[in-house]
């Protein structure tokens, strides 16, 4: 399975970093009455979206990677979870972002997907 490049940051910035857990319910509402909730299944996809700062060939890298390795984001790969530093399975959701800091430096945003 391909890994995160070890020539790209390892560890996203702290201001750009959100996790949301798994949603495992299914909620129904009812006419009259509290809604009804049971669980849906035991496995959710945790979504985790993350910011770095790279320099432009990091993002040249990225990109091989991105486009590449992992086929447009239909692979998985393996990826240091920022949290609890365990190597868990992710997807990227969508393409990364950039956006320039200075003449060196771009903000790049992922969304990633934490597979069960």
């Amino acid at each position: 399975m391909p890994t995160w490049p070890s020539s790209l940051p390892q560890s996203p910035l702290v201001s750009g970093f959100a996790e949301t857990p798994p949603m495992t319910s299914l909620r129904t509402e009812m006419d009259q009455g509290p809604a009804k909730v049971r669980q849906r299944t035991t496995a959710g996809i945790r979504k985790l979206q993350m910011s770095f700062n790279m320099t432009k060939a990091q993002i040249a890298t990225l990109d091989t990677f991105y486009n590449t390795t992992i086929s447009g984001g239909a692979l998985k790969f393996d990826f240091t979870h920022p949290r609890t530093a365990s190597t868990v399975s992710v997807r990227i959701v969508n393409p990364p972002s950039y956006a320039p800091i200075n003449g060196e430096y771009y903000s790049v945003g992922l969304e990633l997907e934490q597979l069960p």
